[in-house]
Parts: C-alpha cells; sequence; structure tokens
C-alpha cells in the first residue's frame, strides 16, 4: 500500500519542521514547498532532510502552485507558509497581503484545478479576533482584527470558507493561539525574552527592551498544535476549529519564568520602551477550543510553565556553543 502524500508549504518554519517530522512518523511521504532563492534557510529540519522531498513553488506565483501540486500528488494540503510577523506587517502591509492573504487564494485555485480532491489545511490565527469581542473567543466569535497581519489572515481564512463552500473542496482552518517552542524566530516575543535570559545569564548581554508587558495571550506548544492539524484533515467533513490551552498568560509572567529558570531576577534586566508598542494593540486573547476536544480528540499537553523552561534551556545550550 502506497503512503499517504502530504504538502506542506512553510515547511522551514516553525510548524513546518514539527509538522514534517510528525506526518512521517505517521508513514507520510512529505514534500515541502520552498521559494527559489540565493540562500537557504533549512536549519530546523536539517535533520529530516533526507527523508523529505523539495519542492519549488511561491504563493504569488500561481503556475508555480499548480507545478507544485503536479509533482508532489497531494493527498493532504498543509498551507502554514505566510509572512506572518505582526510589526512587519504594518511595515509592508502589501506584502504581507499578497502572501498571507492573495497567496492562499492562489494556492486554493491551483488546489481546484490540479488536486481537487485533496484534503486542505489554512492556518489561521487568534490574531483575527485581535480587538475581541468576547472571552474566551471560539468559533462562532466575530473578527475584528488589529493589523495588517490579521486582517490577510481573516481574508484567507473567509476565502477558504467560500472555497469550500462554492466548489465542495474539501478545505478547513484551524484558529490556532499562539504557540511556541525552541523553533521559534528570535524576532517574536517569547524566543526573544528566552534567548535574551540565555544570554545575559552568559554575560553575552546586559538588559532586555520590550514593549506591552501586560498584552496577555493563551500559549501552547507547536508541537502539539501541529497534531490538531493533522486530525482535522481525518475527519469526515471539514470543519473550522480553535486550537488553545484555554490559560492566559501575560509577557510579564514570560520574563519572570523565563529569567528565573536562566537564575536570574527578570526586573534587574528588562526595561520597557514605548517605541516597541503596536499602532493598534492587540490586549488579550484566550481560547475556547471545546469543539477540538469533543470532536477531535485534541488536548494539550505541554503546559506554559514547561513551554517556557524548555525554550529556556534550548537557548542556553545554544548560546554556550556559539
Amino acid at each position: 500500500m502506497d503512503s499517504p502524500r502530504a504538502l506542506i508549504t512553510g515547511i522551514t518554519g516553525q510548524d513546518g519542521s514539527y509538522l514534517a517530522e510528525f506526518l512521517l512518523g505517521k508513514g507520510y511521504e512529505v514534500f515541502g514547498l520552498v521559494r527559489r532563492s540565493s540562500s537557504k534557510n533549512f536549519e530546523r529540519i536539517a535533520h529530516i532532510l533526507p527523508r523529505i522531498h523539495l519542492v519549488q513553488g511561491d504563493l504569488l506565483d500561481q503556475s508555480s502552485l499548480m507545478r507544485a501540486l503536479s509533482e508532489s500528488r497531494p493527498a493532504e494540503i498543509y498551507n502554514l507558509a505566510a509572512q506572518s510577523f505582526v510589526p512587519t506587517s504594518f511595515d509592508e502591509p502589501v506584502h504581507t497581503a499578497e502572501v498571507t492573504g492573495l497567496g492562499v487564494t492562489r494556492l486554493l485555485e491551483a488546489m481546484r484545478h490540479v488536486a481537487p480532491h485533496a484534503r486542505f489545511y489554512q492556518a489561521s490565527t487568534s490574531e483575527m479576533f485581535g480587538h475581541a469581542q468576547e472571552t474566551p473567543q471560539r468559533e462562532t466569535t466575530p473578527f475584528h482584527p488589529r493589523s495588517p497581519y490579521g486582517v490577510a489572515k481573516v481574508y484567507a481564512h473567509w476565502i477558504t470558507v467560500n472555497m469550500r463552500e462554492s466548489y465542495g473542496l474539501y478545505a478547513t482552518s484551524g484558529i490556532l493561539f499562539n504557540h511556541e517552542s525552541p523553533r521559534r524566530g528570535t524576532e517574536f516575543v517569547t524566543r526573544k525574552i528566552t534567548r535574551a535570559a540565555a544570554r545575559i545569564r552568559l554575560g553575552k548581554e546586559r538588559e532586555l527592551v520590550l514593549g506591552n508587558l501586560e498584552a496577555r495571550r493563551d500559549w501552547g506548544h507547536a508541537a502539539d498544535y501541529v497534531e490538531a492539524m493533522w486530525r482535522m484533515l481525518q475527519q469526515r467533513e471539514p470543519r473550522d476549529y480553535v486550537i488553545a490551552t484555554g490559560e492566559m498568560h501575560s509577557v510579564r509572567e514570560v520574563c519572570e519564568l523565563a529569567f528565573a529558570r536562566a537564575g536570574l531576577a527578570w526586573s534587574d534586566h528588562v526595561r520597557t520602551d514605548p517605541a516597541f508598542h503596536r499602532p493598534a494593540e492587540v490586549h488579550l486573547l484566550c481560547g475556547d477550543a471545546s469543539r477540538a476536544r469533543e470532536e477531535l480528540g485534541w488536548r494539550p499537553r505541554i503546559d506554559f510553565a514547561n513551554l517556557i523552561r524548555e525554550m529556556v534551556d534550548a537557548d542556553l545550550e545554544r548560546e554556550r556553543v556559539s
């Protein structure tokens, strides 16, 4: 019996690397979409490169997506690629809209013509809720995005729904709340904090400058969340699901835990600067994953404290050898 085939866009990112590992463990033949460029960052997938297939493609170029689908012939498509850093979306709103929003339309159109029987996962985000109308947020909570990234993701979410309802595609969206890991990019606040704690502990830096310490998020572990993606595509009918822990923690709490793990008092090393505040702030996000628990049988395994400790330990190890 042939192994099922899966195509992952954004395979070189945090979620893509964990998902590729997970699918390989399930016996999948894994294909990863990568852009043609002179510099390639395969750090997160270096350990599995011999076991996966890379195909060329770009969310800005629909013809390349059609070729990638023809080459990979996937049963499942996971769209994790995006311009996903919120501050950058304020500086580059048009590029963010092209990649994060319209890029999904191009991929769905390519799927409709080349692989209409495949199952499609779209990486939606809690940032779509933005100025949340209720807490906790669930699948029925109205969207009120507060960044160009959030706006682009709302478009991507609704075009996925529209293609499902218009053409009968198996297309589902996972509304994932914040999820982190040692593979998180250093520009994101959790990793910025854990890396700074490690570097200050080792004498490589003296202080960390942050913006709003009171912003509260629902933080889980990326390895747990990619399993939810896979579970969504195993259902008989496509539905959208919130994936979250149901617990909120502040940026201040991340600092407290991370610096304590490094043997430091966070207040001795962290200062705030209004320049790091967003033009439109999202103050709190907390998800209700009841539907995912009931229909997918999914629950997070790694709690917030252990997540932050794992990230600090990994950064201490990295910084000691660098």
